[in-house]
């Protein structure tokens, strides 16, 4: 690879951690926000559906203007709309009439980073000259997850030495992140998503093509298997092993990110030496049997170590299903990386909503709601053997 991309490519991984701080920092400040502000919590968990609605309609509609302004200035935009909505949370809700119009706002702008830097940043490694993009790729994803449990760990460390009281310096500190990969941004080299003199297709002609519908469902899987584990995970370590909120996210959702980001980076390190069609198929049959495990073990530690297991089984799915899609639709540009997105996203809010969903007629029993859910990597395995047949035919 051209030395001069080296940095494009270690500024799209700061990328990736500046949407991780923004999808999981406000939720560790929700009792907060109830206590000092007086909102009930059933406002307050609104933010993440505004949060994720937000960025539904950045993918969706990110592909008419991206283009138009070049790749440099949409993500030098993503990153400003990050740094001032998790400025605008220790600002917005003081200054205010309504503090919680104040957090609404707030998420509002950086939902809109953070849906850009979604459709963005895979596209940008992708343009890179790497030699192996499907490991280059599987790597950049794995910084989510790093991201996820530096955020958790960095909060955790900094209210338990500080006090909770002082969220609003630890929010200013964070904003450092998105600037400072800003001002990265505004020098990297770019390479071009479409070869010079051709066109990226339209959506229109994404619709036409079979293999992006395939596409599209492995992507609303990989979304769904992940999210809806890790969304449950810490009431799993809460209920069944009866230990503190602290301790049940670090044995929850943090077991599981540390593990989805172990088996991208894995990847990502020997993935020249790995058939990724075969890794995706094993994944996809280690996810079910880890949902068998969450739901119909008698053991409660079993069923976290389950919950952990998951986190590995997924962790291919998401940036193999991009890199299944780069390789099979050649000239999809932005059009195509945004209509990904946004099918990942929607499955990230579809599969913790059909466990909710089955859980709530079943007598809240999040066991029945999992088993329900073993229908995504099932379909992912499917949608897999599906592309495989394709290529070969």
């Amino acid at each position: 690879m051209d030395k001069k991309y080296q940095k494009t490519i270690y500024a799209c991984f700061v990328g990736y951690i500046v949407q991780a701080i923004i999808n999981n920092f406000v939720p560790l400040l929700f009792l907060t926000f109830e206590s000092t502000y007086r909102i009930p919590l059933s406002q307050i968990t609104i933010l993440i559906t505004f949060n994720f609605g937000i960025q539904l309609l950045v993918d969706l509609l990110s592909a008419s203007f991206v283009d138009k302004i070049g790749y440099r200035a949409s993500i030098l935009i993503a990153h400003v709309f990050s740094a001032l909505g998790l400025l605008g949370l220790a600002i917005l809700p003081e200054i205010l009439p309504s503090a919680y119009a104040g957090l609404l706002i707030s998420v509002m702008i950086y939902a809109l980073g953070g849906g850009l830097l979604e459709v963005l940043v895979s596209p940008i490694v992708e343009s890179c000259p790497t030699k192996n993009k499907e490991k280059a790729m599987s790597l950049l994803h794995s910084f989510y997850c790093w991201g996820h449990v530096a955020v958790v760990l960095c909060s955790t460390l900094f209210f338990s030495v500080f006090g909770i009281e002082n969220w609003k310096i630890l929010t200013c500190i964070w904003v450092i992140v998105p600037v400072a990969n800003a001002f990265i941004f505004a020098k990297t080299p770019m390479a071009p998503l479409v070869e010079d003199g051709e066109t990226g297709m339209t959506m229109l002609d994404l619709c036409k093509s079979k293999v992006f519908w395939v596409l599209m469902l492995m992507m609303l899987c990989a979304g769904a298997s992940e999210q809806a584990v890790s969304q449950w995970a810490s009431t799993f370590a809460e209920r069944g092993l009866g230990i503190s909120k602290t301790l049940g996210d670090l044995a929850g959702p943090m077991a599981f990110a540390v593990l989805m980001g172990s088996a991208r980076a894995f990847y990502g390190k020997f993935g020249d030496k790995i058939d990724l069609d075969k890794f995706m198929v094993g994944s996809g049959i280690l996810c079910i049997a880890s949902y068998l495990c969450i739901s119909l073990s008698p053991s409660p530690f079993l069923s976290l170590v389950g919950c952990a297991v998951c986190g590995l089984s997924v962790g291919i799915m998401w940036p193999g299903s991009f890199s299944k899609a780069s390789a099979l639709i050649k000239n999809g540009g932005t059009a195509m990386f945004a209509l990904l997105a946004l099918a990942g996203d929607l499955g990230c809010s579809g599969g913790p909503t059909l466990v909710g969903f089955i859980s709530g007629i079943t007598a809240d029993d999040l066991k029945k709601g999992i088993l329900t859910a073993i229908l995504f990597p099932a379909l992912l395995v499917v949608g897999t053997y599906l592309l495989n047949s394709n290529e070969k035919s």
